[in-house]
């Protein structure tokens, strides 16, 4: 079975009001990249992936007469993709959903989500995603509380040989300093954004802990905007976030596994893995390894195999004129995929 991760930049926009695709030369949010052209892009980079199933992060809005699954579902049958039913859980508070795009041949989900419900006052014991938790008190002595702007899908999940799993798509915050006025005011946001990131990342690993004391399968994925020595404000933080929804510290048996995080941790001198490539204002391009598929130990006594479909890095990608040039228009990111016994 092929598992896939991936972060779809500006996929709302190729969508119209009533979820029917938009393949015109309008601009999409893509930079220099046509609504027509980033669909296309999208078109044969799903199709290449042929996945089971493919956690997509900042999927088409949910809310104001929009719907996810429809927008999903019409792309697949656009694209005669295998992967064909859509599922959301929890709609976020901005136009980026996290959905599973999946085949129902293949396997059924549904939304599962764990934890009680929470009010403002919230609770210090893994909430519901869709809550508030209360991360403990700042360096100034003010207590946290701590919401998803995008919660985590939980989904439990099983396959037509009747294997049964857990997933969680994660989509972290990002640390960009927006609305900053001045320098100052940009290194506040940025630890203060930093800070939620870190506390987001404890929540979802409270979560983890709890399934794999019950010994469930779990596979976690998705974007979480963080990674070992990714920024400077690391070092006020004991781990890096994803560190942190890793286990790093804990014994084995309680520890997730992502064969390019553990590249990257190892801090050897040759480059580590990268799942995105962005343009900064100078002309250059930044690389970083942003996504990941994190699995449970037992699934990872399955002989889990990952890849990630980097249009340089990755050789098939590379030496295919086509999938390479469709990898560039669909994303920044590219898709993260695990195949696995399941």
């Amino acid at each position: 079975m092929r598992i896939a991760s991936y972060n779809v930049a500006w996929f709302n926009a190729l969508f119209d009001d009533s979820d029917g695709l938009v393949a015109d030369d309008g601009p999409s949010g893509r930079h220099g990249v046509t609504r027509a052209e980033q669909l296309l892009g999208l078109g044969i980079v799903f199709t290449a992936l042929d996945a089971d199933a493919v956690m997509i992060i900042e999927a088409p809005d949910q809310g104001d007469g929009r719907s996810t699954v429809a927008a999903l579902e019409n792309f697949a049958a656009h694209f005669e993709l295998r992967a064909r039913r859509a599922l959301i859980g929890f709609a976020s508070e901005s136009q980026q959903e996290i959905a599973l795009l999946y085949d129902p041949d293949a396997l059924s989900a549904v939304h599962d989500p764990q934890g009680a419900p929470t009010g403002k006052g919230g609770s210090a014991e893994a909430p519901r995603f869709d809550g508030v938790f209360r991360a403990g008190p700042d360096e100034n002595g003010t207590e946290q509380k701590v919401t998803f702007a995008r919660p985590p899908l939980e989904l439990l999940v099983e396959t037509s040989g009747g294997t049964l799993f857990r997933m969680i798509g994660v989509h972290t915050k990002a640390k960009v300093p927006h609305g900053a006025r001045d320098a100052d005011e940009a290194m506040r946001i940025a630890i203060e954004n930093r800070r939620k990131q870190y506390a987001q990342c404890i929540w979802l690993r409270q979560r983890i802990d709890a399934h794999l004391v019950e010994g469930e399968p779990l596979i976690v994925l998705g974007d979480f905007n963080d990674g070992p020595e990714l920024d400077a404000f690391e070092p006020l933080f004991p781990r890096s976030g994803v560190e942190v929804v890793l286990g790093w510290d804990q014994p084995r048996e309680m520890q997730l596994y992502d064969r390019h995080a553990r590249k990257a941790l190892a801090k050897r001198l040759a480059a580590a893995p990268a799942s995105a490539r962005f343009q900064m204002p100078d002309g250059q391009y930044l690389s970083a390894l942003l996504d990941y598929i994190m699995v449970s130990p037992d699934l990872l006594r399955r002989d889990p195999r990952w890849r990630i479909w980097h249009p340089f890095d990755d050789s098939a990608c590379l030496n295919n004129p086509e999938l390479r040039a469709a990898l560039l228009a669909a994303s920044d990111h590219f898709p993260v995929t695990l195949d696995i016994a399941l």
